[in-house]
């Protein structure tokens, strides 16, 4: 049987990074690609190296993420989020290859009370959730496109919300985090491992029953100010920590208040085991003090 060929779009992102890593032990050929190697708004070259590689699998982990930035640059957050999903959809249907597309808790408008499933309506309320569910609808017309959307994301690799608290933790005597917005916290590496085990189960079985929408995070619920607080507590910072309301930190691009996601449906399908956002974050802050 001939090697399965896996190609990763954005690999030197926080997600792109970490499929790398637990790449090294897996009997799979990856081919990892990110700006400008390839650009997913350019249909012809992404074609031609689509046709090349013969992937089985396309995970695209590329996506325009300034989430603040996408308010004054909507082209911009179109021609990647949604452009560049229609591009590689039709790149994959040129070698009859499977898409799976990251997506964003985002395309929620966060005002609700229960964890969102995938078939709960979306109401993007800012210009990267909506270019986001723009790219979830390329990936849902193709019959072999799965969508896995997530929320909170962090890592050793990239910059991200860990990472800078870390930072201000050492450097402030004070902090103010929202204590008003509440999600899961999602480890990067642990979302890459579940896309690998997707991967292998849509390349054993091959049945387009697997396609459509599915959620990712990590267990257990926090908010921002609670998440910051077990960073500081497992790492012995002591900086002085405040909650404050949302409307008091605005932003150009509005946050959904509530962003916990239902993954039942995820865990039933592809049999993965999710574990608490506090054992993840333990591994990661261990990964990154050595």
């Amino acid at each position: 049987m001939s090697k399965r060929i896996y190609v990763v779009i954005g690999s030197n992102g926080q997600l792109g990074s970490e499929i790398k890593e637990i790449s090294q032990n897996l009997e799979v050929d990856f081919k990892f690609y990110d700006f400008p190697k390839i650009d997913i708004t350019d249909l012809a070259k992404l074609s031609a190296i689509i046709k090349r590689d013969k992937p089985s699998v396309i995970i695209n982990c590329a996506a325009y993420t300034a989430v603040d930035k996408a308010e004054s640059e909507p082209a911009l957050a179109e021609l990647v989020n949604a452009t560049g999903v229609k591009n590689i959809v039709e790149a994959a249907k040129l070698v009859d290859a499977w898409l799976i597309q990251v997506s964003t808790d985002y395309v929620f408008d966060g005002m609700g009370y229960k964890p969102y499933n995938e078939k709960d309506a979306t109401n993007p309320q800012s210009v990267y959730g909506a270019t986001k569910l723009q790219g979830e609808m390329q990936a849902c017309a193709y019959s072999k496109g799965i969508v896995v959307r997530t929320a909170w994301l962090y890592s050793t690799f990239g910059n991200n919300f860990v990472k800078t608290m870390l930072r201000l933790g050492k450097e402030r005597e004070t902090l103010n985090v929202v204590f008003d917005q509440v999600g899961s916290p999602t480890y990067a590496h642990d979302l890459a491992s579940a896309l690998l085990t997707i991967a292998d189960k849509i390349t054993s079985v091959n049945d387009t029953f697997f396609s459509g929408i599915y959620h990712y995070t990590n267990e257990g619920v926090c908010s921002w100010y609670d998440f910051t607080r077990e960073i500081f507590d497992m790492e012995n910072i002591g900086c002085n920590l405040f909650p404050i309301e949302s409307a008091s930190y605005p932003t150009p691009a509005k946050r959904p208040h509530y962003s916990v996601l239902n993954k039942n449906k995820i865990k039933a399908t592809f049999e993965i085991a999710i574990p608490h956002w506090k054992h993840s974050l333990a591994t990661c802050l261990s990964k990154l003090n050595k």
